[in-house]
């Protein structure tokens, strides 16, 4: 069911959202040049690899060593609001189509974070990761990593098309108030270094 409602959901959205996708793409190669998409590997169902889709949202500004400037550097203005606006997030549909992704589920992170979870945390790869999810509508990057994968793992517990139906409809109101998009003092959050806290032993 989860898989069927991706898919009539995903094409409906495509359909109807193809001249923003157009026209955001335009605008990405006018202010930032190419490549107008971002594409990185990320964990997806049980760990397993796939690369994932986005709008680009930042320069290739590198410092006098050659690497790559902090996000927060390297993120214009214009990338501040398509994040805001979770513009950027619309080719991620792509992702749905190819059965990679879904609608709802814990979002997909980096790679180097697999083997920083503790075994409860690592249970958000029991599902798809997905565009948005109910950590995404409950404090976005304003929360902790812990609070954020506790709410991914109730997500995992308690997932059905009614809870998405709601998820999807919070993330409409979260996107419009533009709330919770990044950590004070960074372009999103922290980089997730590992939790102190160790498992329920229940």
């Amino acid at each position: 069911m989860k898989r069927l409602f991706d898919l009539v959901v995903t094409l409906t959205a495509l359909s109807l959202l193809w001249p923003v996708i157009l026209l955001v793409a335009l605008l990405v190669r006018i202010k930032l040049g190419g490549p107008v998409l971002f594409r990185q590997t990320r964990p997806g169902l049980h760990g397993k690899p796939f690369e994932i889709i986005k709008f680009r949202t930042m320069k290739d500004a590198v410092g006098p060593d050659g690497k790559p400037l902090p996000d927060c550097d390297r993120l214009t203005k214009f990338g501040r609001l398509l994040r805001s606006t979770s513009l950027d997030e619309l080719p991620e549909l792509w992702n749905v189509l190819k059965g990679e992704m879904s609608l709802v589920g814990p979002r997909p992170l980096l790679m180097q974070y697999l083997d920083r979870y503790t075994p409860r945390q690592a249970r958000r790869h029991e599902m798809r990761p997905g565009i948005t999810g109910w950590a995404q509508v409950n404090g976005r990057n304003a929360i902790s990593w812990d609070d954020k994968f506790e709410l991914d793992v109730w997500y995992i517990d308690n997932q059905s098309v009614i809870l998405d139906l709601k998820i999807l409809w919070m993330t409409v109101g979260s996107v419009f108030r533009r709330e919770d998009v990044c950590q004070p003092g960074h372009a999103t959050m922290e980089e997730f270094m590992g939790s102190e806290s160790e498992d329920d032993p229940r």
